[in-house]
Order: structure tokens, then C-alpha cells, then sequence
């Protein structure tokens, strides 16, 4: 049975058939509007959904396991990865996600989607392809099938190119080449299966052992489905994918347990309140002192301001 996240090279049969002019595995506008029904904000020219900055900028402080509740609670429970490579394990990577995808080189699709990269006015090797669409804040999202000897797609230029063109580093389920370049760039956090000296070969010919099938489609990473738009967030070496739609009640959740949490740990310190009292549900008593609390220190908290003012107003204390 072939895998419904890639379209049918021959047509528009498929559940995510392209029209004939496209380039196959690569969603249109309208298809990418169409797999994305709950996102209602700004899109890009592609149709990827557009987290707006503030939201990514707030992201970076989320902890995995904020983030993972959120999602679980809405449903969305395989939504986390890890087993990751770091380059530059300390920091943290956010962006959007635009996916890549490649499968086993087969030189008759391969040659396919190599004559139809072509007509599209696709420049290079397949692996340029989904890079020359980044756009800044992107993360380039790759399931390159866990691939090392091989396998790396990516070294020291295309790293170079993709933070150029992102300002961001990479999500890729494979192996990397040049791996001491690709440190060299600051802020290039990435999270790799595997580094390889070796190359991956997409050419047309003896050894042929990679072929790009989808941009910007729903893309498998580990046990996560990834679509383009999605939110990475990237530290402590695990990755969790955030849909759009729930990218701000991510960052708010998180926020206001990291509010809860330092007026827990203050009042505990100050001996006004019990453990028991803090770890359990808060008596109606506790949450109006939190409210007071909150209005006292807004301009001191490590919250913006006016986030704390949207807290209170949905406070019923």
C-alpha cells in the first residue's frame, strides 16, 4: 500500500494528488491551506502557517515538558523526539518548520523528479531545493531515513546556506558531514542523528542512493508526523513539534506555571503557606493572594508586562 503522505508521481488520484504542473512531493498553496484547517492567522506566500515572532520569541523560555502537556492534553500525543546529535547543545532552537523528505534513491522516480525540478527552475542538487525556500525564522525539518554511511546531505555549505537563509539550524534524521564548520556557526543549534565524513549521492547513476520525494509536506520524523508551519522547539536534546493553532496557548500555559511557581516558592520561603497547601489544588484564599501578588510585581517579573495584565483579566480571583 504506498504511504498517503506522498503523492502519486503519475497524478491526481492521490488523497495529496498535485496538479500535473507541479513538482512532485511538493504541496501547493491551496493543499497546504487545506491540511492546515485550524491555523487562522497569517500564512506565508506558500500557505505555511506563520507563527508570529512574539509567539517564537516567548517560546524560547518554554520547558519540553510544558510544551508536551499542552499538546497532550489536546490530543496530540506524539508530537516529541529525541536520541539527537546536538551542535550546540546549551542553546535552544525555535522556528517553523519547513519539512524535506527523501527516500531510497530509485533512479526512474528519481529521474522524474529530477526532469520536473528542472521545468520548475530548481537550481542545483536536490538537496538545495528545500533550502533555497527558507525563509528567516524557518527550520529546515528533514527525515533523510536515519541514513549515515552515506548518507549526509548537508556539510559546511549548505549549513552556511541554510543559516543564511534562515538565521536558524536543522532538524534532520540523518547524518551530517563538516560537523566542526557547522559549529563554527553561532547560533546554528541543530539537532542530527549521526555525523559521517562521507556524502550522500543523488546523482543519476552508479550509486545512487538518495531521492528527494516531498517540500513542504507532512513529513515523518522519528514518531512524530511534522507538518510545514509546525513550531520546533529544540533543547536539552529532545525536540518537540508544536501545531500552530497551539503555538500561544503553549507559550501562555507555560508562563503562568513559571508565575505560579515563584510565588509558590515565595510564600513558602516566607512561611506564609504549607507545602501541602501549595502542592495541592490552591484554596480560593491562595489564588487571590497570587492575583494581588502579580499586580505588586508585574514590573519585576520575568514576564512581560502585558502578558500579566492578559493573565488577570482571564482571572476570576
Amino acid at each position: 500500500m504506498r504511504n498517503p503522505f506522498f503523492p502519486s508521481l503519475a497524478g491526481c488520484a492521490a488523497l495529496f494528488c498535485l496538479s500535473l504542473a507541479a513538482q512532485p512531493g511538493v504541496f501547493s498553496k491551496a493543499e497546504l491551506i487545506k491540511y492546515t484547517p485550524e491555523w487562522k492567522g497569517e500564512r506565508f506566500a506558500d500557505g505555511r502557517p506563520k507563527v508570529p515572532d512574539s509567539i517564537l520569541k516567548r517560546m524560547k523560555d518554554v520547558s519540553l515538558e510544558e510544551a508536551w502537556a499542552v499538546l497532550r492534553n489536546e490530543g496530540f500525543t506524539y508530537q516529541y523526539e529525541d536520541g539527537w546529535l546536538s551542535i550546540h547543545p546549551g542553546k535552544t532552537l525555535v522556528g517553523r518548520a519547513l519539512t524535506a523528505a527523501w527516500m531510497p534513491g530509485r533512479p526512474d522516480i528519481h529521474r522524474v523528479i529530477a526532469e520536473q525540478g528542472k521545468k520548475d527552475g530548481r537550481i542545483g542538487g536536490q538537496n538545495a531545493w528545500p533550502v533555497d525556500m527558507l525563509q528567516p525564522g524557518d527550520v529546515y525539518v528533514c527525515d533523510h531515513f536515519g541514513l549515515k554511511i552515506g548518507g549526509p546531505s548537508i556539510g559546511d555549505n549548505v549549513g552556511n546556506s541554510i543559516y543564511a537563509k534562515s538565521g536558524n539550524g536543522i532538524v534532520y534524521d540523518g547524518a551530517v558531514r563538516d560537523i566542526e564548520g557547522l559549529e563554527e556557526l553561532e547560533n546554528f543549534t541543530s539537532f542530527v542523528r549521526s555525523y559521517h565524513p562521507s556524502h550522500h549521492n543523488s546523482s543519476l547513476g552508479p550509486g545512487l542512493n538518495s531521492t528527494l520525494v516531498s517540500i513542504n509536506a507532512p513529513t515523518r520524523i522519528g514518531q512524530v508526523t511534522v507538518m510545514p508551519g509546525d513550531v520546533v522547539l529544540g533543547k536539552k536534546g529532545g525536540v518537540v513539534f508544536i501545531p500552530p493553532q497551539l503555538a500561544e496557548k503553549v507559550v501562555t500555559t507555560s508562563e503562568v506555571v513559571r508565575l505560579r511557581d515563584l510565588f509558590g516558592h515565595q510564600r513558602l520561603r516566607e512561611g506564609k503557606y504549607t507545602s501541602g497547601q501549595i502542592d495541592t489544588r490552591w484554596a480560593d484564599t491562595i489564588e487571590r493572594d497570587f492575583s494581588q501578588w502579580l499586580r505588586d510585581h508585574m514590573d519585576k517579573l520575568p514576564i512581560p508586562k502585558e502578558q500579566i495584565q492578559e493573565i488577570l483579566k482571564a482571572r476570576t480571583w
